[in-house]
């Protein structure tokens, strides 16, 4: 009996040794986050790709428990999400000279298809998975033409808006959906708390 008690707490002490990760905003709360990932109690982050996602499948074969392995997509989604900047610059600057709506709009969503493949360009394997799966999508490896998110969303507006729109499940995946979480409330993906 002493044995079992000694064992079972060995196993608790373990267990309890890597206390979960847990974010301010719940990613299980929000729809937009959800579709593209699952929970999962052994992810560092809590959460894995969905292997239904459209988006994320292309992640599933990963080891999301790793940390090493998270980290890598962790610093990638950091230095894709601080490249937006160059969006804001570019509809500054054709706005001032004028531009029209659709004109902002297809500059900001070919920039953002160029940023989303220049993240990962020191990871050649991804990079490959990530046009892969923009081909089998769009039909294009470098993801949608504007006219494709212009017949999606149906106005110029919300093209600009998508192309600022970051995948939450990605974020959640790595450990920055609190990060990003007002960003998110900016562009109506999620509720003001």
């Amino acid at each position: 009996m002493t044995i079992l008690l000694l064992i079972s707490g060995c196993n608790q002490n373990k267990e309890t040794a890597k206390a979960a990760f847990q974010y301010v905003h719940d990613p299980r709360t929000n729809p937009e986050a959800m579709k593209d990932i699952i929970e999962d109690p052994d992810a560092v982050y809590g959460f894995a790709p969905s292997p239904d996602s459209e988006r994320l499948k292309e992640f599933v074969e990963y080891d999301w428990s790793d940390e090493e392995v998270v980290e890598h997509f962790r610093q990638i989604r950091i230095s894709y999400h601080e490249s937006t900047s160059s969006m804001s610059d570019i509809i500054y600057k054709m706005r001032d000279e004028g531009a029209s709506i659709e004109e902002i709009a297809r500059a900001v969503s070919t920039e953002r298809n160029r940023l989303r493949l220049e993240a990962y360009k020191d990871d050649p394997e991804t990079l490959a998975k990530v046009k892969k799966s923009n081909m089998e999508i769009y039909g294009r490896e470098e993801g949608p033409t504007p006219d494709q998110q212009f017949e999606k969303t149906g106005s110029w507006a919300e093209v600009i808006r998508k192309a600022f729109s970051p995948n939450l499940g990605a974020d959640a995946m790595c450990g920055l959906y609190d990060d990003y979480y007002q960003f998110y409330v900016e562009l109506g993906l999620a509720p003001d708390e």
